[in-house]
């Protein structure tokens, strides 16, 4: 685990991957490494555009070799030493290759430890499953299999809450959901500053990704100050 303490932009982006499919013993892509049954199939390309390093490219367990040689052509041997700011400009190449019109592509964060929550957020078990209200029909039914789970409670019913929704033995990826009524007020990086301690105390590292189009995600990790390690491109 000595690697995780000071991991590079590269090496997060590697974590990021692994952590968000399941892969054949060739290390093709097969599905989305969600805990619960019906996850989805994964996407045919992943691209992952550290800030500094070599880019992360992953390929679904269906893509011909000569598609996988074609895709590789286009991609940059080094990816820029910058914060990025959008899509990567070859996107429309890496559709074209793949015939597709289905993508999505969004920065990728890491989860700092100086991360503290400005409002109070309790870890959420089986145990306080009266708090969670109708507003999160899901919560109570997969609770057991997206821990850590952390949430801020109002009136003794769960507001926000911050869970685990992909998870590697070095890695969780957050997934975050905050009542409309009580967005804006520093409840979702109340839960996100409490998942994330727990997930370190499990000896794994924090991340929060979102696509470029969610300015609510991407206004979170920034009043949070989450550290950007690069962003990501998948084609289906």
């Amino acid at each position: 685990m000595n690697s995780l303490h000071n991991p590079t932009t590269e090496t997060l982006m590697q974590l990021h991957a692994d952590v968000l499919f399941t892969y054949n013993a060739a290390g093709r892509m097969l599905q989305a490494n969600e805990p619960w049954a019906d996850r989805g199939p994964a996407p045919r390309f992943f691209l992952g555009l550290p800030v500094t390093g070599t880019p992360v490219r992953r390929y679904r367990d269906d893509v011909p070799e000569a598609l996988v040689q074609a895709l590789e052509a286009v991609v940059v041997p080094e990816a820029a030493a910058e914060v990025p700011n959008g899509a990567p400009p070859q996107v429309m190449q890496y559709r074209q290759l793949l015939q597709s019109a289905r993508w999505e592509a969004g920065p990728s964060f890491l989860v700092p430890e100086t991360l503290i929550a400005t409002a109070p957020a309790i870890h959420l078990t089986t145990e306080q499953i009266a708090m969670i209200g109708p507003e999160f029909p899901w919560l109570a039914q997969e609770l057991d299999i997206v821990q850590p789970c952390a949430a801020v409670v109002q009136n003794g019913q769960v507001v926000s809450v911050c869970r685990s929704v992909r998870i590697t033995a070095t890695a969780h990826e957050a997934g975050i959901d905050t009542l409309a009524p009580f967005r804006g007020k520093g409840y979702a990086a109340a839960a996100l500053a409490l998942w994330a301690a727990r997930v370190r105390d499990m000896g794994a590292l924090p991340l929060y990704s979102t696509s470029w189009n969610n300015y609510a995600s991407r206004s979170l990790a920034r009043k949070a100050g989450l550290i950007c390690y690069g962003s990501t491109l998948s084609v289906s």
